[in-house]
């Protein structure tokens, strides 16, 4: 496990790789600044990280409010100068059988883009300022490839990785690390709700330690497993033609309302992701 982070932020820490990422550098030394949107999964995160002996901040907060992050950042970093900030808070839906409607596409941009903006955009100043600090964007294997079964999802997620390759050499003159994380299906709250296979599904645990060893090198892209990079790669070479061909035969991701309804009927034992 890395040692050189001693202060984290983490959004979307409730559940899922946020959840793992914070178990994973828990320890004595370390303060963690976590967040989320559901209390009950907050606290459970925010006692197994205290038990095995960090400091820990824990926040029920809102990604979209752009005023409430700047000065959420922003009193974390006063608190103890932040080494690392992870923006994991993020939203998933598809097309369903319903289509998707002008609400969810807007929701999903507005967690997974803008939500990105709110949090990184406070700490660059103060990073920028000291001339240190790394910050790491999740974005998604869906980035790669606009699919018809998610397509706000998949423009979301790729704006982020885009962003985040632009930002790491903007930013290196001012001595701020910048990592895009391009994981693929991960066991979190979004996958939940998935009812179609999942090629190379990875437990959550196993994802942060590749994360933190990809930070720990600053590898500016973190994507992974292997064998769902060799997938994408094939299927960013794939003809549009050939795509609308068989889009009808693709998956389809679950509406916002049907995720929903299945998360609802999911069994409780099961830790989702925010």
């Amino acid at each position: 496990m890395s040692l050189q982070y001693h202060a984290i932020l983490i959004t979307g820490a409730s559940s899922g790789i946020g959840a793992a990422l914070a178990r994973h550098y828990a320890r004595t030394g370390v303060t963690l600044f976590i967040s989320g949107r559901d209390q009950t999964r907050l606290k459970l995160v925010e006692n197994e990280c205290r038990a095995a002996g960090a400091n820990v901040f824990a926040d029920v907060l809102d990604v979209t409010e752009r005023e409430t992050m700047a000065e959420y950042v922003t009193k974390c970093d006063q608190i103890i100068p932040l080494s690392l900030i992870i923006t994991n808070a993020g939203i998933s839906a598809g097309t369903g059988s319903e289509g998707e409607d002008p609400d969810q596409v807007r929701d999903i941009f507005a967690t997974n883009v803008a939500g990105v903006l709110n949090t990184i955009d406070p700490a660059i100043a103060f990073m920028s300022a000291r001339r240190h600090g790394q910050i790491a964007l999740v974005s998604s294997q869906a980035s790669w490839r606009g699919l018809p079964s998610a397509p706000a999802y998949c423009a979301s997620k790729a704006a982020v990785r885009t962003y985040g390759e632009g930002l790491r050499g903007a930013l290196a003159p001012f001595g701020i690390k910048v990592n895009v994380i391009c994981p693929g299906f991960v066991k979190s709250r979004i996958t939940d709700a998935n009812d179609f296979p999942m090629p190379f599904f990875m437990q959550a645990n196993k994802a942060a330690i590749k994360i933190d060893k990809g930070l720990s090198k600053n590898k500016g892209m973190i994507a992974f497993p292997w064998q769902m990079n060799i997938l994408v790669g094939v299927l960013k070479m794939v003809p549009q033609s050939l795509l609308d061909m068989v889009a009808s035969r693709i998956p389809r991701k679950a509406s916002k309302s049907q995720t929903r309804e299945r998360l609802a009927s999911t069994s409780e034992h099961i830790q989702p992701r925010q």
